[in-house]
Formats: C-alpha cells, structure tokens, sequence
C-alpha cells in the first residue's frame, strides 16, 4: 500500500458502515480520501477524528442518484485534490420489493444506486485518471455475493440480484474496454455475503426485520471487507484481481447454477 500514500482515492456511500470503514482505514493509510454521501455531516465527525492521521478525509456531499451532483462532486475533486487514482463503489441500497407486487420507485432506487450511480462515478473517475495521466489507477465495484447468481435463501430481493447481477457484467465490460485500450487501469468486484451494516435499516424490509436477519444468520463485520479491498489495492501493479467472493464461515445460503 505504501506506493498509493498522498494519492487520491474517492469512496461512495462513506458515511456509515463499509464505506466509512474503507475510507477511515485508506486515511490511516496515508491517502487522502474524498468521502462522497448525502450524510455529509458524519463524514464531517469522521475527518475530525482523523485530523492526526497519515491522510486527509474529505467531505463531499453528493446524492449518486442524481447525475449533477455525481460531476460537481468530481469537478470538486479535480479543484481540490488534483484528480482520482482511486475509485472505490460503494454506495448501494436494497429494498424487499417483490417482482409481482412491488413499488416501482423501490425499483429505481435500487437501479439508479447500485447500477447506474456506479457507472456515473466510474466513467467520471476513469475520465479524471486519463486527464491528469494515472497509468495504475484502481476501480472496485463493492459487488454482492448476490450478484453471482440468485441465493436460495434471498429473503426475495430479486431486484436487488438483479442489480449486483448487473455489477458482475459490469466489471468484466470494463475489463474488456481497459484491455482493449491498453490501459493499466485495474478493475476489481468483491462480492460480500451479509454485513452487518445498516442498510437493511434504510432500505424496505416486508417480512423481516434487520435484528432476525442477523440473528438468523452469521454475517460479516464491515472490516472484513476492508481487508479485502487493502488486498487489492496492494497487490503488485501486474495482477488483475477481477473478482473475489468473501463469506463467513457458516454461512447458510447457497448459489443457484446459472444453468438452472
């Protein structure tokens, strides 16, 4: 990790669980980290907390719904910091809405977060990497363990699936567009199982709750996943890590074949 210090990186939904766990830990690291959210003011408690790190943590309001804010949050980054050599989504949102009976504002919500917010933020990164000549910067999609098939167990949040499915295609097109621009850029998904983080408190649960999702299940901390994309970002400039699933032991769930 130590080529990355005073490098800029930009983390999406960084306040609270994951994402603030990512981003306080890439400070510590000695990076300076725009934490992109719509609670700017814990990421504000955040960087207070930090003033004494390595790196800098940057409050950035910015809703990922909403294009506009996605490129002034950018151009914002580009004043301040210079440009991106980092991009880490991982801004997401699930709701339990059912396929034969559910909102279809759950439905867009979920689409334009986890999809199309992703994207935004990743072309506008790329394009900034490009601008200010960044050969080794790092793209890492925050994926799911649902976005490699349909769990049998998944409470029914098929959209949700739907929409890490999406993720999973995602990295390997823009694999496959790097590669065929020569470029050196990395592109990396890591699929998590559960994470007790609060976004099933935020999203729209139907038939469960988020106390006997957790208690039903063994489930992660948000630093495992930390730990995960420290990995990543730390492996040698030649290695491609393009996609990695991390489950607790014990686990439940399984996949289903895509075949089926």
């Amino acid at each position: 990790m130590e080529r990355w210090a005073g490098r800029v990186a930009v983390v999406t939904g960084s306040s609270a669980g994951i994402g603030m766990a990512i981003a306080e830990e890439l400070v510590k690291k000695g990076l300076k980290v725009a934490g992109l959210a719509r609670r700017i003011d814990r990421i504000q408690e955040a960087s207070a907390k930090l003033q004494n790190m390595p790196g800098e943590l940057h409050p950035v309001h910015c809703d990922v719904t909403k294009e506009q804010d996605i490129l002034t949050a950018f151009s914002w980054i580009k004043e301040h910091l210079g440009g991106v050599d980092i991009m880490i989504n991982n801004a997401g949102i699930v709701h339990q809405s059912f396929l034969i009976d559910g909102e279809t504002s759950d439905w867009l919500q979920m689409l334009d977060v986890n999809v199309l917010g992703l994207s935004i933020c990743t072309r506008e990164a790329i394009r900034s990497m490009k601008e200010h000549g960044i050969t080794d910067g790092h793209v890492v999609h925050l994926n799911s363990i649902a976005g490699h098939g349909l769990p049998q167990s998944s409470r029914m949040l098929h959209m949700y699936a739907a929409s890490k499915n999406a993720v999973t295609a995602l990295t390997e097109g823009l694999r496959r567009e790097l590669v065929k621009d020569s470029s050196r850029i990395r592109v990396t998904s890591i699929s998590p199982g559960l994470v007790r983080t609060e976004i099933f408190e935020v999203g729209h649960m139907q038939n469960i709750t988020s106390e006997e999702l957790f208690s039903e299940n063994a489930y992660l901390e948000p630093r495992d996943i930390v730990d995960a994309v420290i990995y990543v970002l730390g492996t040698p400039e030649h290695v491609q890590v393009n996609t990695t699933a991390i489950l607790i032991l014990g686990t439940k769930f399984y996949m289903i074949p895509r075949s089926l």
